[in-house]
């Protein structure tokens, strides 16, 4: 007789979700899923509104990562009204960015990824959190994440409008612009970000590089997926948060395409599977096989570790130093054809890229700043409404988000469709479950170390449930009414044709 194992509801992750697992009658794991058991739906009541609304609507989509919609949105819109931003105004949006990059990397690692390293995958789960990374690595640690967070949140609300759902994208521009006090005060920040991220950087090589039993779990094969990997990059292949062309290299590192962001349907394709309201994408050119990884799968995985993957380069000196690094602890076997990295496909590495993002969001914020042209007051120009199609993309932390409107003449939205970073990875992360379940779980043996490391097979990858949360098609709906004692006292389900 099946059992089943319920992991419910999975922590330190924005959203919800549960993770079934069964077994099978040796008590083996058959198969588990990553359901994720809340609709939002977005792209349904977004129809109607002005265009001018979208960054400021799609933004409540999360309170953890609402500058990545914003600017998504705001992309969109431009594009749709037929509108270039203004060189000064484009600044301070990517400057915003990075500074939110900043701070959403720093909430992962130390607060929902960090701790099972820091702390131990086998420690108390009332342990592995920000209070039990305090503990182990001193309060003046605790201090830099929070003096981190706060310097880069003021930067976003003087700049953004708001703390938390910013509110200055504008068609072709941004509601206000830096002055030149702003920028000196600025200046400073991205300083103490350069500092931050290279302590960061330091916390990590000397706590789990240099501990044998968890430099053993990154490089073992329990966490290893090879798919194929995509990120956005500027010139030269080096990544590109803001703008740039969506690269997608092949597990042996060669580029499988290379292609605006306007032409994603050319290239993506989206599915549903009846156990989860997110929606599953993979790469046309292979087409869907199943949850399954390799050469000929469609499944790719958008990350911090994809983004380094599809890369050539850094585009900053700092980070371009720790990228040399990061592949030289790996690349025991060298280089792939044509000089470039071999991808990486240990997944709990994806920790170690998430830092030297920072560094390189850091250095960013940086080299913007110094620009002669960031306080160009002309950051406001005017457009008008019209009928157009709209496609915006960013890489958010979690993967590369694209916002997709169509308008009509009144500028109002007839179609909108999101695919989020967490979509990209939702077939991924079902991979990595189901290995990580495999892997550790035998003849139903299994305690709340053995659930933490199978739960860190979908923390790697920092999903935020709440942005992905969106319907294809009918939604199939269950209802479970249970009494105090937590039997079941009816089901009712919707299952749509």
């Amino acid at each position: 007789m099946t059992q089943r194992i319920t992991i419910d509801p999975i922590t330190r992750l924005e959203g919800h979700g549960k993770i079934e697992i069964f077994l099978d009658d040796a008590k083996e794991v058959s198969a588990a899923y990553f359901q994720i058991p809340e609709l939002r739906g977005f792209e349904s009541f977004c129809v109607g509104r002005h265009a001018e609304e979208m960054p400021n609507i799609t933004n409540r989509i999360c309170g953890v990562c609402p500058e990545a919609h914003h600017m998504a949105a705001a992309k969109a819109i431009d594009a749709a009204f037929g509108v270039e931003c203004l060189p000064a105004a484009r600044r301070i949006r990517e400057l915003i960015y990075m500074a939110f990059f900043v701070t959403d990397h720093t909430t992962h690692f130390y607060c929902l990824g960090g701790p099972d390293f820091v702390v131990g995958p086998d420690a108390p789960a009332a342990e592995r959190n920000i209070l039990g990374v305090i503990k182990k690595v001193g309060l003046d640690v605790g201090k830099q994440v929070i003096d981190t967070r706060k310097r880069n949140h003021e930067l976003i609300k003087r700049l953004g409008g708001r703390g938390v759902h910013l509110c200055g994208a504008v068609p072709g521009g941004w509601a206000v612009h830096l002055d030149e006090a702003a920028r000196q005060e600025f200046l400073g920040y991205a300083r103490d970000n350069i500092a931050f991220a290279q302590f960061s950087l330091k916390v990590f090589e000397d706590i789990v590089l240099k501990n044998p039993a968890y430099a053993e779990l990154v490089m073992s094969d329990l966490y290893v997926h090879r798919t194929h990997s995509m990120g956005m990059v500027g010139p030269g292949n080096a990544p590109d948060f803001y703008d740039g062309k969506i690269r997608v290299v092949d597990t042996v590192g060669q580029e499988v395409v290379l292609y605006d962001p306007k032409d994603y349907l050319d290239h993506i394709a989206e599915r549903v599977e009846p156990w989860s309201y997110l929606k599953f994408t993979y790469l046309k050119r292979f087409g869907w096989k199943g949850f399954v990884d390799g050469q000929d799968s469609g499944i790719y995985h958008a990350t911090p570790l994809s983004r380094l993957n599809v890369a050539d380069r850094m585009a900053t000196p700092l980070a371009q130093a720790e990228f040399e690094r990061f592949y030289d602890t790996f690349q025991a076997k060298g280089k792939a054809a044509g000089g470039r990295n071999l991808p990486i496909h240990h997944r709990l590495a994806t920790h170690w890229a998430r830092l030297i993002e920072i560094l390189y969001a850091a250095e960013r914020m940086q080299e913007l700043l110094l620009h002669p042209e960031i306080c160009d007051p002309h950051v406001r120009c005017v457009t008008e409404a019209r009928a157009g199609v709209g496609i915006g993309s960013v890489e958010a932390p979690r993967g590369t988000l694209t916002h997709h409107y169509v308008t009509n003449a009144q500028g109002l939205i007839e179609r909108a469709n999101l695919i989020v970073g967490t979509t990209n990875n939702n077939a991924p992360i079902s991979l990595s479950i189901m290995k990580a379940a495999k892997g550790l779980i035998h003849g139903g043996v299994f305690n709340d170390g053995i659930l933490n490391k199978v739960e860190m097979a979908f923390r790697l990858y920092d999903p935020c449930c709440s942005c992905a949360t969106h319907a294809l098609g009918k939604a199939p709906l269950e209802v479970v009414l249970r009494g105090a004692d937590g039997a079941v006292l009816d089901v009712c389900t919707r299952n749509p044709a």
